[in-house]
């Protein structure tokens, strides 16, 4: 994963991470905003109802069972009241009154007449002038049965003659919290995916989407009829290569900032080599220091005409989002015809070149590409290989992947350059020569197996040496 894409990651990461931790404060907090307001109602009624009984009971007392016929004709009525989405039928409230000693006088539902209530906390504390509020569960095995009370005092003379608790079954602001969480997680994930359809949006827009359709059509065009679990898994791939070139594109100018500054270092050395030589070459030199000079400018200009075609090279390949014409391409003799290449340079260094991909494998891809791809891992491989080593090409399948892999017997990889191999203009030392590639060739590489749907590699041995690999979608015949 290149750094921009890390970048791009963690700033995506960060804001879903961000509105994650906000819905879930928000939502964890959505209970107890509701309990709130249900509390402040119940203030509210307890106070109205207290009233109301204060002066029943100046005109004699208190009337239970004018109460009892209030009350069971209101918890008889039925009604539709439709509130923020959600359908109430019927009253949920609970009363109780008691006399200054705690005891019922009065319930709504029955049930506690006669009781002695001084020991909740609703009527201890409003019996002493306090506010007076409490939750209990009506059922012990039933944590849905809570029930919330809010109590007023009742009044004579200025003289505290009883209490009056409201009660509202916590279950009945449940369904307020359960739609208010599902509403407020609704919203969260539309403003993730509205994030991602927008980025979509500007990268089909940055990317052209004509010459994305286009891609499209000619990829299906060139691969005929295909299993819709295929064709789904082409335009994925046409979708993660526009996304690359998007964010390459928005990356813009720090992007070609950092080509511009690498490929300034790269070839601030040949350049150095050869205004030297030729500075030594104006004045009269004998003829085996002119030739040496000469040579050298030849050998750094050959170095820089490299490191231009490489670039060219990769450049055309990071622009490209699909495969033109795909084929089958037979492991066995993609490595034969790259062995056979590399052959005569293998037997100057004195290495061995050994290809045991079986027969029967092959995988979906431009044989050209691909066998650029294995010439430079095996170049790199005869490189870094010691005098009368073998290097192995080899290929296993795994899974529904073929795995490519070039193993040489050199020194390995240092600890240090391990993450930065694939990075381009990085380049490790040639054993014999002490001298530096362009730092292009794997970078070249990862961009042919990307192309491909696949991955490149590039670590240790566990018996020595390093081993290079190319993870490939294996060919299946439809």
């Amino acid at each position: 994963m290149s750094k921009r894409t890390r970048l791009f990651a963690v700033i995506l990461l960060i804001y879903v991470l961000g509105v994650g931790f906000l819905l879930y404060r928000v939502s964890a907090d959505l209970d107890a905003r509701y309990r709130e307001s249900a509390e402040e109602s119940l203030v509210d009624v307890a106070h109205l109802l207290a009233a109301v009984i204060e002066d029943e009971m100046g005109s004699g007392g208190l009337d239970g069972s004018r109460l009892r016929r209030v009350f069971d004709a209101a918890y008889r009525r039925r009604f539709a009241a439709q509130i923020f989405g959600l359908t109430k039928s019927r009253v949920d409230l609970r009363v109780y009154v008691t006399d200054g000693d705690g005891r019922v006088l009065f319930d709504s539902l029955g049930r506690h007449e006669g009781e002695d209530f001084h020991g909740w906390r609703d009527v201890s504390r409003t019996l002493q002038g306090e506010y007076g509020a409490r939750t209990s569960l009506e059922r012990p095995d039933d944590p849905d049965s809570a029930v919330m009370y809010v109590a007023a005092p009742l009044r004579a003379e200025g003289r505290i003659l009883g209490v009056v608790s409201v009660g509202k079954p916590v279950g009945a602001h449940r369904l307020f919290v359960a739609t208010a969480r599902q509403k407020l997680l609704t919203v969260g994930l539309l403003s993730m995916a509205s994030l991602l359809l927008l980025l979509l949006a500007v990268s089909v827009w940055v990317v052209r989407p004509i010459g994305l359709i286009a891609d499209f059509l000619r990829l299906t065009r060139t691969e005929g009829a295909v299993r819709p679990s295929r064709l789904f898994r082409r335009a994925w791939s046409l979708l993660q290569a526009a996304f690359r070139e998007w964010r390459d594109t928005l990356a813009g100018r720090s992007y070609a900032e950092e080509y511009v500054q690498a490929l300034t270092h790269e070839l601030k050395s040949p350049l150095s080599a050869i205004r030297g030589a030729a500075e030594l070459l104006r004045e009269p030199v004998p003829d085996e220091p002119r030739r040496r000079f000469t040579a050298n400018i030849a050998e750094q200009v050959q170095r820089i005409q490299d490191l231009v075609d490489r670039l060219l090279q990769l450049a055309s390949l990071e622009k490209r989002r699909t495969l033109d014409e795909p084929q089958p391409v037979r492991l066995r003799d993609l490595a034969d015809g790259v062995v056979a290449s590399l052959d005569p340079v293998a037997q100057v260094k004195g290495v061995t070149l050994q290809n045991r991909a079986p027969d029967g494998l092959a995988v979906w891809g431009d044989p050209f590409l691909l066998r650029q791809a294995l010439a430079n891992l095996v170049q790199n491989a005869i490189d870094f290989s010691p005098r009368g080593a073998p290097v192995e090409v080899a290929a296993i399948p795994v899974g529904r992947d073929v795995e490519l892999s070039v193993r040489d017997r050199g020194p390995g990889i240092p600890d240090f350059a391990l993450d930065r191999v694939f990075e381009k203009f990085y380049s490790l030392r040639r054993p014999d020569t002490g001298k530096k590639s362009t730092g292009l060739g794997l970078s070249f590489v990862r961009e042919i197996a990307q192309l491909h749907r696949g991955a490149a590699a590039l670590a240790n041995h566990p018996e020595g040496g390093a081993v290079a690999t190319l993870r490939l979608p294996a060919f299946a015949s439809r």
